[in-house]
């Protein structure tokens, strides 16, 4: 946010810009971390690699930074942005307002090792899990974005979209 807008309305909070993975490996698995509430591993959801940019790295930069120290993969193909969404949400008791991009990669590297988690991270970020299109669609858990089942389903039909394709809004 310029900073005259701040000055303008002092209770408006920052908008994270986020750059986050749809990572795919050779049988069209979606690779999923698994995320938790740091202090009540009860309150779980799953949720796409990716995080935010950090001083004037792009949004390509992001992704594949945050890729590799949340999941260890490297053996990458950063392809196009497929989608862009807002969203607002509770987490490690503050709220986080993102503006987040969706990259489509391929990757045949499927082992993964998150070596490079911050100390948030590790308080909680469970694990991780290659998921089927079939296994999103029948997922009784929550997922994000809420509408991913679908949006990868219609990704492995048609490809990815000829522009990025603005989602939803979505406040948690």
């Amino acid at each position: 946010m310029p900073a005259e807008a701040a000055e303008q309305d002092p209770g408006r909070r920052e908008v994270r810009k986020v750059a986050r993975v749809v990572l795919l490996d050779p049988q069209d698995r979606v690779l999923l971390l698994h995320g938790h509430e740091p202090d009540d591993p009860s309150d779980h959801w799953w949720f796409t690699p990716g995080g935010g940019l950090e001083g004037d790295e792009t949004h390509e930069q992001a992704a594949l930074r945050e890729l590799v120290e949340e999941t260890g993969i490297t053996e990458v193909e950063l392809g196009p942005v497929l989608w862009r969404r807002s969203c607002s949400f509770p987490f490690a008791g503050r709220r986080w307002d993102q503006e987040e991009w969706y990259f489509l990669a391929r990757t045949a590297q499927t082992a993964t090792a998150a070596t490079a988690l911050t100390e948030l991270e590790r308080r909680s970020v469970a694990g991780s899990r290659w998921w089927t299109c079939g296994e999103l669609t029948e997922a009784h858990e929550t997922v994000y974005p809420t509408k991913l089942a679908g949006l990868l389903r219609r990704l492995l039909d048609e490809g990815p979209p000829a522009t990025p394709e603005v989602l939803d809004t979505e406040i948690v």
